[in-house]
């Protein structure tokens, strides 16, 4: 009894204290008096309570492509109507306004469906209530959500991560969800969005939906559908260029001399170059567990052919290496790679003519230096004339072996044109179609 009567002089000696003309405090105590906030505030129990949403994407904090996290930082706006917080202006002074605390008013359970973790969003602790007792309840959230991120075309992709707002418990017949603009408004609306990071909102598409779990009960939720692309020049310069220059001096290695050692060292300098280079770029790349983007395979099959064009360097050098032991070159190795390969290469057929003449002065030759009948002389002439002959047999050894390593060095040189051809070939049309598919994914 002591305590209410305490009570009942503190509020006495404050209405005619300092609040005694306080308009607010007023307005505050009129309708704190029986507002009970634990009830939905409609008068007819029938009536369903309509939340107006919206939201406005601020800026895209993280895309964690590993976890298939997305953490944004939106702006999001609800109101509804308060059937028990209504007054009449006249009676306050003309006041159609004023700020309540949250946690002394009626809220609806409105969550994200795809929360994984809680943001560190700042915390607002007041509503605006107007005399016709709509409530508006405007604060920022850090929204950590979980997105199926598609990275295959990475770093050209475009992103559709969904947040999806419905109330946990109450059914479409107590709390039903609006949008508060039109979807085109909202759709094209980019005013508060932070244009300078990785990320480029393109749009906002909603969609309302009722659904029911146990075809007993049905519930109303709003899909958000935030649509982001990944600006690419960063990855462009530091992932792409490095790349293309490495292989563009793979190809100018090419014009190297087959038969000097330069260039296989060359192309190993090359392949070692860029072995450095994807091991830097690795944890650039975006891994997930279920694909790997265009990208990586890019840079595997360039590799690979950084190892082709090694291997094929490595087999022309050691076809046109100079070895006495070396065998002739067989006659149908002459005839395609020399006569045949040639006239496609536009050379005229020279080579297997100037073969053919060669291989006539080499008969002939042979021919003329055959060892003529001789008349038995004194033993000292004998002697000579097989020193002789074995310095004519050397000579013409060694012009053979000339002969023979001019020839596999032609059928080298040719090869190489080939095979150079062949590779040129592979990888424009491989660079074409990636840069086709990326073209196409940076224009969509």
């Amino acid at each position: 009894d002591l305590a209410l009567l305490l009570l009942h002089i503190y509020k006495a000696s404050s209405s005619s204290g300092r609040f005694a003309n306080a308009t607010l405090v007023r307005l505050s105590e009129f309708l704190s008096a029986g507002y009970k906030k634990g009830v939905r505030p409609v008068k007819d129990w029938r009536t369903s309570t309509i939340v107006a949403i919206d939201l406005m994407v601020y800026s895209i904090l993280s895309v964690d492509e590993k976890n298939q996290v997305l953490t944004t930082y939106v702006w999001y706006r609800q109101s509804w109507t308060d059937e028990f917080l209504v007054w009449n202006p006249e009676d306050f002074d003309e006041v159609k306004q004023v700020s309540i605390p949250t946690a002394n008013v009626w809220v609806p359970d409105i969550l994200i469906n795809e929360f994984v973790d809680v943001g560190k969003s700042p915390d607002i602790p007041y509503v605006y209530v107007t005399h016709d007792g709509l409530v508006r309840n405007y604060k920022p959230i850090q929204v950590v959500t979980a997105c199926t991120l598609n990275i295959y075309n990475f770093p050209f992709d475009v992103q559709k991560c969904s947040l999806t707002f419905q109330s946990w418990l109450h059914t479409i017949d107590d709390i039903n969800i609006t949008l508060m603009r039109s979807p085109e408004e909202l759709r094209e609306d980019k005013s508060v969005f932070m244009n300078q990071g990785e990320w480029e909102l393109l749009h906002i598409l909603s969609n309302y939906k009722i659904f029911s779990v146990d075809d007993d009960d049905y519930y109303a939720e709003m899909k958000f559908h935030v649509v982001i692309r990944r600006r690419p020049l960063f990855y462009t310069v530091n992932l792409l260029l490095p790349s293309i220059f490495l292989m563009v001096m793979d190809v100018v290695g090419f014009y190297l001399p087959p038969d000097s050692g330069e260039r296989v060292s060359f192309k190993i300098t090359l392949l070692l170059g860029y072995s450095v280079f994807l091991i830097i770029v690795s944890d650039t790349l975006p891994a997930t567990a279920i694909g790997t983007p265009l990208i990586g395979v890019y840079f595997v099959v360039c590799m690979a052919l950084l190892v082709i064009s090694l291997t094929e360097t490595v087999l022309i050098v050691r076809l046109v290496h100079k070895q006495d032991l070396q065998p002739p070159v067989p006659h149908w190795v002459k005839y395609l790679v020399l006569e045949r390969a040639p006239c496609s290469l536009h050379h005229t057929c020279e080579i297997g003519r100037r073969l053919s003449q060669q291989d006539h002065r080499e008969a002939g030759l042979l021919g003329l230096h055959r060892t003529p009948p001789r008349d038995p002389g004194p033993p000292v002439m004998d002697s000579i004339l097989q020193e002789v002959t074995a310095i004519r047999h050397f000579l013409e050894k060694r012009d053979r072996c000339r002969e023979v390593a001019k020839e596999w060095l032609q059928v080298g040189y040719v090869l190489d044109v080939l095979l150079f051809r062949v590779y040129l070939v592979a990888m424009v049309a491989y660079s074409i179609t990636l840069g086709t598919l990326w073209s196409v994914w940076q224009v969509a």
